[in-house]
């Protein structure tokens, strides 16, 4: 008689844990952009703030985005820079508080999806802004402020694979060049409009380095210390298809269908961040780009597989489950393999230097990474700076 099949026993459940759910919707296809107006009416928002970088403003997709809000009594804002900042954030407050905006529509990359998130959390919350981030104190006591007010809705319209628009999670450069952090779960997008036929019009380059930080939420939601059973099961869908679609892109820039894979692929890694936090991969990139100012994507770019290896030995069992999604077999190490491969065949930045770090800059971002709530959710607690440049010195 034949014996019965065994399964393979699945990750071991935490004692408890609480799951969130994302209250998004999501709309995708070519042309998506078409639906905007009917996408405001159906959420109720009728004088909505738009916000965009200067490179989104000048592009094809916000073109369309004006297309559609024709007869939408729509308020307009100078350019959001990179990385945002708290000044620009609470002179939007008194702009939407005195135009009577009552939600949002941000287009393009995370810093656009950012600023709205924080102007919607000074809205209700009232300010200032930075009385409501995430403090961390090492080596592990983490303060996060109950933010329990409604927040106006957002609509967001991704330009980039950050994946912003479904997160609960910000980050906004303060005067000191800190990256303060938050987390609401009431400032997700409320819908999400994925078009791929605008997105031909974003450079694949961005894309591609957008697209490494995507991979970045899928292997730290795996081994994150706060995440619930189903982070893995985005991450891991996430994590195949973006190991195909960022090379994809770069090949084919102009096929509609590989950013659209994209486009999707990394949404479902934003939704890992629903369900699980960031560590110190995403720790040091938060540093690197207040310090410096080089974009996030490309931060990402040079730093996830030396992130990873500092982590390989704490979360052996997470990363092995990352290779196998991957069709690797070599556990961890064929893992830091495959992103160090996946770099060349993207085409993104694989050095620090080559972002615009300099090799002063090191001992700044180190130090001021110790004060990063990545760390808190870290597998491997961090024992000093010391380990940080570590890191850092390896990436440069």
């Amino acid at each position: 008689m034949q014996e019965p099949h065994t399964a393979t026993e699945p990750p071991r459940l935490p004692p408890q844990f609480v799951q969130r759910y994302s209250a998004s919707r999501l709309v995708m296809g070519s042309n998506a952009i078409a639906s905007l107006r009917s996408e405001l009416a159906e959420a109720g928002i009728l004088r909505p703030m738009v916000l965009a970088g200067a490179r989104t403003r000048r592009s094809d997709m916000y073109a369309r985005v004006e297309q559609s809000l024709e007869g939408v009594a729509w308020v307009d804002t100078r350019p959001v820079p990179a990385h945002s900042n708290v000044e620009l954030v609470e002179d939007l407050t008194r702009q939407a508080l005195e135009a009577g905006v009552d939600g949002f529509v941000a287009v393009g990359g995370g810093s656009a999806a950012d600023t709205a998130k924080a102007i919607a959390i000074v809205m209700a919350e009232g300010g200032p802004l930075a009385r409501h981030a995430v403090r961390f104190t090492p080596p592990s006591t983490l303060v996060a402020p109950a933010l329990r007010k409604p927040k106006l809705p957002i609509v967001s319209i991704p330009g980039t694979a950050s994946g912003a628009e479904v997160t609960a999670s910000l980050g906004v450069r303060d005067a000191s060049g800190a990256k303060l952090l938050f987390s609401d779960p009431a400032v997700a997008a409320r819908v999400v409009l994925l078009d791929p036929s605008a997105n031909l019009c974003v450079p694949a380059a961005l894309m591609c380095s957008t697209g490494m930080n995507a991979l970045a939420h899928c292997i730290e939601g795996l081994y994150s210390r706060e995440r619930v059973p189903l982070a893995e099961t985005y991450a891991l869908e996430a994590l195949a298809r973006l190991a195909y679609a960022v090379p994809a892109v770069r090949q084919r820039p102009d096929d509609e269908q590989a950013r659209g894979q994209l486009l999707y692929a990394a949404h479902l890694a934003g939704l890992v961040l629903v369900y699980a936090r960031t560590c110190v991969h995403h720790a040091l990139c938060h540093v690197i780009g207040s310090v410096t100012g080089a974009p996030h994507g490309e931060a990402n770019a040079v730093m996830l597989p030396h992130c990873v290896a500092f982590n390989a030995a704490a979360a052996a069992g997470p990363l092995a489950r990352a290779a196998a999604a991957l069709g690797l077999e070599d556990g961890p190490q064929s893992l830091v393999d495959a992103l160090c491969a996946l770099q060349v065949s993207a085409g993104v930045p694989m050095r620090l230097r080559d972002i615009g770090v300099a090799e002063h800059d090191l001992d700044r971002i180190a130090a001021k990474g110790m004060g990063e709530r990545g760390l808190y959710y870290n597998p491997r607690q961090v024992a000093g700076a010391d380990e940080l440049r570590g890191i850092l010195e390896a990436a440069y």
